[in-house]
């Protein structure tokens, strides 16, 4: 009990909290919040564990001004979820105050998820800006400064990164005078190349000096297109979660011995070509404009400046911020950009901090220059566990996301287990995107792909993206698959290779296919209990199974399954009477079936009372849950089920293991009196869960549509 009111009691803070940042409780009008000694938003941030910002992000320019510094700091170690909802475009002052509200409560706090909403028509340098720094990236340097100063928690762990380098030069220093001795009485003794390369640039009064040596001589697995030299990521696995100190990318690349040359010769050169635009942009540009924090040096190293005499040796350095034929998008046709990619997010000028593990976009438009952006920072982002994009309108950048996911994929550390995808319109065929992303990510535990309509271009696939429906699917760790076709056939050939690797499968959800014949629904439950022996949920949802009245029973009988569910799968649109007999019996002989859901299968009254016979004094049933919402059931009905079902439970002297009935959209409303005695008798049986239907209202919208 406490508990629970632990529980009310900070939700109460916590909507109390979002109702004063954003203005809809006015503290003003009472008395006692409107004291100068008290700050609402001060007492209620420990208990705020999830946010969400709106509009103009009003509440991200509050919350990092300089009288709210304690609030965020209680904020940095209490919220766990950041959600951004109906953004508007924003200026350059506001994207400041996001951005530092961003780096103290991901890199330097305890935000783990971040979920954006039904932003139409995003402004993408805001989010480029959400999506960068949501995966640890912050630009290096003060262009980003907190009252004219650098972020007080980087500087403290810059003053603890030096006086670390000095406690190494100062222990290293007798022990350097002691070899260099040792050198000159040995003169034919070879010096440690560790050492020679060290002393040669500069990287001995390196902080992370002995653990860069130590990855050199003991390279961790990284990233196939990094060891290609075509990856834009640094392969640094010490920033991804919260516990250690963050590195500039300039230091990895001063201490990388394949890339050291060419940092001395690009550095000069870039230096210059950033000058250069600087006085091209005349008396408008901004050295702190978050604008070329986002796009400018993506362009810069696409531009050609290069020094020729160096391309061949600078490639690997180059291929850390720009697109290159083994980057993650090169190989799509959509994501190619003449003049270079302005869209990718250059890591170059980036440091990398903590990142968050849940990413979800849920009607945000993506863009081929912000699907080539995301790409790009999935193919590092170790510390992602979840992802979803729903409704992006993805279109053929569904190639380019994907080609980020396998170069992510690739990682030994990656953590990503959960992935779900949805749009309107499908780009390719539903289980060749299942077998793509499975056949990367066999370690998955959830996968979930969900398409409306089928694109009448599908099958234009861009150049380079063969299709993957024929990839051999390793053994997977999949337990839960759900997939909702657009109207398409369900191939049970490029189905059951799924089922067969998915030896740990636990929930099914078919949703929206067509069935092409008995026997290939007849194969999918054969695999079903061959191969999926820990199968505990099957649901199958819009799927015509009027014609499949012996795979249904066999279904019913299953000895494993616990969770089954035929939502508006027009059972008993041409069944008969002993089809209903014969699931009632099946049902009361299967002792392991805990829920059975039937909404939309047209019951009607009679039907339903007939179900009540599952609990009779004779079954061996342990069904706790019955689902009969959109089953057009009118009172009459619901009341003569109750009388039938009490008369059960009254013959097995009250022991009955029925707990939960719903009955969402019935004719409920034709006779209020009636249903409410049905209701009021059932309640006092199980726990009854229904809503105030306007049955009149649907008849109307049904002959509307017909």
């Amino acid at each position: 009990m406490t508990l629970n009111i632990t529980c009310w009691r900070k939700k109460f803070l916590e909507t109390f909290f979002s109702n004063v940042l954003h203005g809809v409780l006015d503290i003003s009008s009472d008395w006692r919040l409107n004291d100068h000694h008290f700050s609402p938003l001060l007492h209620s941030s420990p208990h705020v564990s999830q946010l969400t910002l709106c509009n103009m992000l009003q509440g991200a320019v509050e919350l990092t001004a300089e009288h709210n510094q304690k609030v965020l700091e209680n904020l940095a170690g209490s919220l766990r979820i950041l959600k951004f909802q109906h953004l508007l475009s924003s200026d350059q002052s506001i994207r400041r105050s996001l951005v530092l509200l961003l780096h103290r409560l991901i890199h330097h706090g305890s935000v783990s998820q971040v979920s954006m909403y039904s932003w139409p028509v995003p402004d993408t340098v805001l989010l480029v800006l959400i999506l960068s720094m949501s995966a640890g990236f912050w630009r290096s340097g003060n262009a980003l400064a907190y009252h004219s100063s650098l972020c007080g928690l980087c500087r403290e762990e810059d003053k603890a990164q030096s006086q670390e380098s000095a406690q190494e030069r100062a222990e290293r220093g007798p022990r350097d005078e002691r070899e260099r001795s040792d050198g000159g009485n040995q003169k034919g003794t070879p010096r440690a190349p560790e050492d020679a390369n060290a002393e040669v640039n500069g990287c001995g009064a390196d902080a992370h000096l002995n653990s860069v040596l130590s990855g050199l001589r003991n390279p961790p697995l990284r990233n196939q297109a990094c060891n290609e030299a075509s990856s834009k990521v640094p392969c640094d696995h010490t920033s991804f979660q919260g516990g250690s100190s963050p590195r500039y990318l300039s230091d990895q690349l001063s201490c990388n011995p394949v890339l050291r040359k060419t940092r001395r010769r690009l550095k000069s050169a870039v230096g210059k070509k950033r000058r250069c635009l600087r006085q091209r942009r005349g008396p408008y540009a901004d050295p702190e404009d978050l604008y070329d924090f986002v796009f400018t040096v993506a362009r810069e190293d696409n531009s050609g400046l290069l020094d020729k005499n160096s391309t061949i040796e600078g490639e690997n350095a180059e291929n850390w911020t720009s697109s290159s034929p083994g980057s993650p998008c090169a190989g799509h046709a959509g994501c190619k950009k003449r003049g270079g990619s302005a869209g990718i997010f250059s890591l170059k000028a980036a440091r990398r901090f903590r990142s968050v593990s849940t990413l979800e976009l849920f009607s945000i438009p993506l863009t081929g220059e912000t699907c080539r952006t995301l790409s790009n920072l999935l193919s590092s982002w170790l510390s992602l566990e979840n992802l979803v994009l729903s409704y992006n309108g993805l279109g053929a950048n569904i190639f380019c996301i994907l080609s980020g996911l396998r170069a992510l994929s690739r990682r030994s550390d990656c953590h990503l287990r959960v992935v779900r995808v949805s749009d309107v319109f499908s780009h390719m065929p539903c289980m060749e995107l299942v077998h793509c992303i499975l056949s990367a990510f066999p370690q998955l535990h959830t996968l979930s792909v969900s398409f409306d309509l089928k694109n009448q271009l599908e099958g234009n696939r861009p150049e380079g993206n063969p299709s993957c429906s024929e990839a051999e699917i390793p053994e997977s760790c999949l337990e839960q698959l759900e997939i909702r076709f657009p109207r398409e056939p369900l191939h049970t050939a490029f189905l059951l290779p799924v089922l067969k690797a998915s030896k740990s499968l636990q929930q099914l959800s078919l949703d929206s296919a067509t069935l092409p014949s008995s026997q290939e629904l007849g194969l999918l439950l054969e695999v079903l209990r061959e191969c999926n022996p820990n199968l505990k949920k099957l649901s199958f949802h819009d799927v015509n199974l009027a014609e499949h009245q012996k795979e249904v029973l066999l279904l019913l009988q299953d000895p494993v399954l616990q969770e089954i569910t035929f939502s508006f799968c027009r059972l008993f649109e041409s069944s008969t009477t002993e089809f209903l007999s014969e699931i009632i019996n099946t049902v009361k002989r299967n002792s392991s079936l805990k829920s059975l859901k039937l909404p939309g299968n047209r019951l009607g009254n009679h039907r339903l009372v007939a179900l009540a016979d599952i609990f009779s004094e004779d079954s061996s049933s342990s069904l706790c849950q019955l689902d009969v919402s959109s089953n057009c059931i009118k009172p009459n009905g619901l009341l003569e089920f109750t009388k039938k079902l009490e008369g059960h439970i009254q013959q097995r002297g009250g022991q009955i293991q029925f707990t939960h009935l719903r009955l969402f959209q019935n004719w409920l409303d034709q006779d209020a009196e009636t249903a409410q005695e049905a209701l009021r008798r059932l309640k006092a049986v199980c726990s009854v869960v229904n809503d105030s239907w306007d049955s009149s209202q649907a008849f109307a919208d049904y002959i509307s549509v017909m």
